[in-house]
Order: structure tokens, then sequence, then C-alpha cells
């Protein structure tokens, strides 16, 4: 109980990272009734909770479309174009057009679990104690640094190919040819496969972060033993 109460006092009161290390450092390699393999493995099992309970709604139709916290929009750039369009009654067509960007990410986000399963494998007990002591989406930060780079490269193919896929290839033709027939209105003629790879993967981070802060936050959301008893330890 002592040792509870120390670290968490410590941890509210960081003011620097060189604290937070010297916190860290501090964990003892075994705490009783946990080994440093079952503190490794709680963390690996709440993204995996994380991996399968949300990323997976995220694969379905609407998983985009009809999340408000993650549903692609259109770049900066492109607004006039959604704009333009509306104030002429083409409302319906920019609407097609949203929705196919996002159906594009719903398509390639199924690539990522096994990128995913491999980033969680390499959890150590040394990564563990600094996410256990770290933010509420400290998991999450530790998962993107290590594969952000792989499903960037396994997400743009996909979401190009599926451009063609869902027609988005000959719908955002349509509609930009459209916008820039509208008098006095500047052409646009933009690549969207980056900015949706880019917010494709934003959106698989933040869900997965929701579901570290509910596990992190919510005791009844450690819906195993193990669970329960390693984030005790950050509680």
């Amino acid at each position: 109980m002592l040792r509870k109460l120390l670290i968490g006092l410590l941890v509210f009161n960081l003011t620097a990272c060189a604290e937070l290390q010297q916190v860290i450092d501090q964990l003892p390699e075994n705490t009783p009734g946990l080994s440093n393999t079952d503190i490794a493995a709680g963390l690996r099992q709440a993204l995996d909770m994380g991996i399968d309970k949300q990323v997976t709604k995220l694969t379905q139709k609407d998983g985009f479309y009809r999340n408000e916290l993650v549903k692609i929009l259109l770049p900066e750039e492109l607004k006039k174009v959604d704009k333009g369009l509306r104030d002429i009654g083409l409302g319906n067509l920019a609407d097609e057009g949203l929705k196919v960007l996002n159906r594009a990410a719903e398509d390639a986000v199924s690539q990522a679990t096994p990128i995913f399963v491999d980033a969680v494998k390499g959890i150590t007990f040394a990564d563990a104690k600094n996410i256990l002591l770290g933010t509420d989406d400290a998991a999450t930060q530790y998962l993107s640094t290590r594969t952000k780079t792989a499903l960037y490269d396994k997400f743009h193919p996909v979401i190009n190919n599926s451009f063609a896929k869902v027609g988005a290839d000959q719908i955002w033709s349509n509609l930009i040819n459209k916008y820039n027939a509208i008098p006095f209105t500047s052409d646009v003629n933009p690549d969207l496969t980056d900015y949706v790879t880019s917010e494709a993967l934003n959106g698989v981070y933040k869900m997965i972060a929701v579901e570290e802060k509910e596990i992190r936050n919510k005791v009844g959301s450690r819906t195993t033993d193990l669970l329960r008893r390693v984030f005790a330890l950050q509680d």
C-alpha cells in the first residue's frame, strides 16, 4: 500500500522526463504477486483488447464514416469544393465524395492487425514500466512509434486500390470537374491518397487510445484478472 501511495504521489507531481525516469527506475524488478513477465503480459493484453475491440470496428462498413471521432473530412484545400457543390444544390454528390474517402480507409485498416500483433509481442518489461506509469495513451504512443511507418507503407497502396474499387477515383473526378466548371472558381486537382492514408492511421491510433483510457481509468473495463492486477499498480 505504501509503495502504491508513493508511486501515485510521484506520478501526479512529475514535472520533467528525468523525474519520470527516476520513478520508473525505482519500480522493483518483481512485484509481490506479479512477475516481470506478468506486467509486460498485462500491457500486451490491454493493447490486444484495443486492437480487437476498436480497430475491428473501423474495418466495418461506416466504421469511419459514422464515427465522429475518426470520420475523414476533406482536406483544407478541398473544403471549397464541398461548399461550392452544396451552394449549387449538389449536396448529395458532396456527401458521396466524403463517403468514398472513408470507405477506402475502412478497407485499408483490415491490413493493420498483423503489424500490430508483431509490435505488441515485442513489449518488454522495461517498455511496460514506462507505459504503466505514463499518460492515458502511453501504450498507444508506444504502438504508434513502432508501427506507423510499416502501417503507412501497407495502407498507402491499399487505399490507392480502394479508391478504384469503391469508385472514389471516378466520383472525385466527376466532383472536381463539376466544381471546376463553376464560374469564378480556381481549378483544383488534388491527390488524396496520402491525405486519406494519414487520416486512417490517425483514426486507428485514436480508437486504440480510447480503449486504453477506459482500462486505465475504469476498473470495470479491466475484464481479466491479469488486467486488474497489473493496472492496480498505476491506480
